[in-house]
């Protein structure tokens, strides 16, 4: 039985000759519901060369996409640094061995987990109002903690599941040789699912890059709030502004995506091989010249 097979019957004869037909239809129409949408746009108007240009113009560029790029950045860059700290904390405490702080770090990654991101930065632009914060940083602000959380609640869980996920002789080999619960953790464990977890990681990454759009709902000038204030003024287009931004979005999570691939190539083949050999190249030097086991025997454990 292969690999492909295991979860679900091969496709016969008939099943590939179905499957081809349903796939040609829903090429065939999507390829004319396109057609249908071009037609329209060009019966309005919105084809004409014109408003292209002047969506695409410099000081479009100049006064609106590059500063809406950038705030979209400075937000997204922010966010990732700040969500990935939560996410090694939180999931760390997850791991924890005092049963407390596993309770309170999985309710609060639970919860952060429920709450929409709008929610959050909503709420968070409310309370920075209330606290009487400057209004111009209030809006980065919100953006920043609602990514945060919530990314950080998502990032919590790879950490937990990553760890979860290595061979457990690395945890026992760490606990023969006189470490700690938590020890094991950051010392051997750790940095291993974090190798195994770079391409989720960067896949999330792209997410938080995508969601910082909401951030116009709050006013805060990123590029979409930025393609639309551009859009609304009397000789520029809004549909033309809103696809530049969507192209835009459209390239930068292309190369994130891109970036994640990459490394889910170089490290899903490697990551299983790393994990089960750094145990048995750890555990002899650190249990000292009066150690009688060996490596192997460690790993097989007492017994």
């Amino acid at each position: 039985m292969s690999a492909q097979s295991v979860l679900f019957d091969a496709l016969g004869p008939r099943g590939r000759r179905m499957t081809t037909i349903i796939n040609i239809v829903a090429a065939l129409a999507l390829a004319g519901l396109l057609v249908f949408v071009v037609m329209k746009l060009n019966d309005a108007g919105q084809l004409a060369g014109n408003l292209w240009l002047r969506a695409l113009d410099s000081n479009a560029w100049l006064y609106y996409y590059l500063p809406g790029l950038q705030n979209t950045l400075v937000a997204a860059v922010y966010s990732v640094v700040l969500a990935v700290v939560f996410g090694l904390i939180f999931g760390v405490g997850r791991l924890a061995s005092n049963r407390l702080i596993r309770w309170f770090c999985g309710l609060v990654v639970e919860f952060f987990r429920a709450v929409p991101v709008l929610v959050m930065m909503v709420a968070a632009a409310a309370v920075g109002y209330i606290l009487g914060l400057d209004r111009d940083i209030v809006p980065l602000v919100a953006v920043v903690v609602g990514l945060t959380l919530y990314n950080g609640s998502v990032i919590a869980e790879l950490v937990r599941s990553g760890v979860y996920g290595l061979p457990k002789g690395q945890r026992e080999a760490g606990l023969a040789v006189g470490m700690t619960r938590g020890q094991s953790i950051r010392s051997i464990e750790l940095p291993q699912a974090l190798i195994a977890m770079l391409p989720s990681l960067v896949s999330q990454f792209v997410v938080i890059l995508k969601d910082s759009a909401l951030g116009q709902i709050i006013l805060y000038s990123e590029l979409l709030r930025s393609a639309r204030l551009l859009g609304s003024g009397a000789p520029f287009p809004i549909l033309q502004t809103l696809f530049v931004a969507a192209l835009i979005f459209i390239a930068l999570n292309f190369l994130l995506g891109w970036l994640a691939q990459v490394l889910a190539r170089r490290l899903g083949s490697r990551t299983s091989g790393r994990t089960t050999a750094a145990a048995p190249t750890a555990v002899p030097q650190a249990a000292g010249p009066g150690a009688t086991g060996t490596a192997g025997g460690i790993d097989d454990g007492p017994g």
